[in-house]
């Protein structure tokens, strides 16, 4: 959430934000709904006060022997225009606070101004893109003919945009999940095994909600969701919390499945196992010291790149232009992995500075050793990496002319040396 103070101190700043975001936002509006809220406030401890003085004189006046009818009459009216201001007030609050809550970050000055993802800028790329004797097929088509992916079955269960692994598709599924949690726990991130439910303050606190409310998937009379990535409750773990200073950074990874509705992305990767309504993904979290959290950026997106290097998977580096960044995000990295059967590059993860956006709305706070005052952490986040991706792109990518599939160097402990899947 970005804070009033900026808002009020420095209204065109965040109007140009907004522009260059392309979000429809009423500044104007919430700055008028701030200073109606500043004046109620004031006129309500005005009016309290007033009482308390009232107070004190009808107890002089009592010990003075003299009438107090008249105050106790004046004092009636007074506690009815509190309750009266202090319903006013709370109303007010709350409309500021839901469209508060609806504003998007503010980009950082190194994202690149544009409103669209062909603005997206290019940082760099890595690997060699595979030249084929044969045509390279997707790997939608790769799974079904070995056998290892049942899209069919899958819709049987449940519907579209679900998917069955089965034998070495499972298999590679669960090397993945192994590996990626293996190499981060290796570098210095502490595994985390959460709630796959949140419930809806934890996803106030990372900005799902309420903006995001049609993605996700709610238990029917409750007030929780299924999680559509583990940074809701990675977020959530200090949450209310004041973390000494000396510990930052504090990285977390873990595993979990998602869950998403995918609203408004009808047509956009129908086939495969692009984007689906449940998938696994390995999350990186990181709670960052402010002056320290765009190293801490670079740090978390070379993690991420690391996986896909040790799979010798191609992919690029994109910053995200204002108008493709994530609601949250001041400053995100997406990964695209190479998919020759598809013949394009495929998103696998955002890596992504949300700054202080998200530790305000979830109160994640650390003492400042210099001024001794409690200040906001920045949050960070990114895939490491979305493991069907991963998968999709270890099948479109290593697929051999005989219709196998070569297990890439790095996974074979996982499956006792094997060198194919469909032997």
């Amino acid at each position: 959430m970005i804070s009033i103070e900026l808002i009020r101190n420095n209204p065109e700043k965040v109007k140009q934000a907004m522009r260059n975001r392309g979000a429809d936002v009423d500044i104007d509006l919430i700055i008028s709904l701030d200073l109606e809220k500043r004046k109620l406030q004031k006129s309500l401890d005005d009016l309290k006060a007033e009482k308390n003085r009232v107070s004190k004189l009808i107890g002089q006046y009592k010990r003075e022997g003299k009438d107090t009818t008249e105050l106790f009459q004046s004092i009636k009216g007074k506690g009815e225009k509190i309750k009266e201001l202090e319903e006013l007030l709370k109303s007010r609050d709350k409309e500021l606070k839901d469209l508060l809550y609806r504003i998007p970050n503010i980009p950082h000055e190194s994202t690149p101004v544009g409103e669209n993802e062909t603005f997206n800028k290019e940082i760099r790329r890595w690997g060699r893109i595979r030249e084929f004797d044969f045509e390279p097929l997707a790997h939608w088509d790769i799974g079904t003919s070995l056998n290892i992916l049942d899209f069919e079955r899958a819709s049987k269960i449940v519907g579209a945009r679900f998917v069955v692994y089965k034998g070495p598709g499972a298999k590679l599924e669960r090397a993945l999940i192994n590996f990626m949690l293996d190499t981060h726990i290796e570098n210095g991130y502490t595994e985390i095994l959460p709630p796959f439910i949140a419930k809806a303050e934890s996803l106030y606190g990372t900005g799902n909600l309420p903006k995001f409310e049609e993605d996700l998937f709610k238990l029917r009379g409750t007030d929780w969701y299924l999680i559509p990535t583990a940074e809701v409750p990675l977020t959530n773990l200090h949450r209310d919390e004041i973390i000494e200073e000396e510990k930052l950074p504090i990285r977390y990874v873990a595993y979990t499945p998602c869950f998403r509705s995918e609203a408004g992305s009808y047509g956009r990767d129908v086939r495969g196992i692009i984007r689906q309504h449940q998938f696994n993904k390995v999350e990186l979290m990181t709670y960052a010291h402010p002056e320290d959290s765009y190293n801490e950026l670079e740090f978390l997106t070379a993690e991420a790149s690391k996986i896909l290097e040790l799979l010798e998977l191609p992919y690029r580096v994109m910053a995200l232009s204002t108008g493709d960044l994530g609601f949250s995000s001041a400053k995100t990295y997406d990964l695209e992995v190479w998919m020759p059967g598809q013949n394009r590059f495929v998103e696998i993860s955002s890596c992504s500075n949300f700054e202080e956006f998200q530790a305000r709305r979830a109160k994640i706070r650390f003492k400042d050793s210099r001024d001794k005052k409690n200040k906001f952490v920045h949050t960070l986040n990114g895939s490491g990496l979305a493991v069907g991706r991963t998968v999709a792109a270890i099948l479109e990518n290593y697929q051999t002319k005989d219709g196998r599939v070569r297990i890439p160097e790095v996974l074979k402990p996982y499956f006792n040396g094997r060198e194919y899947i469909g032997d």
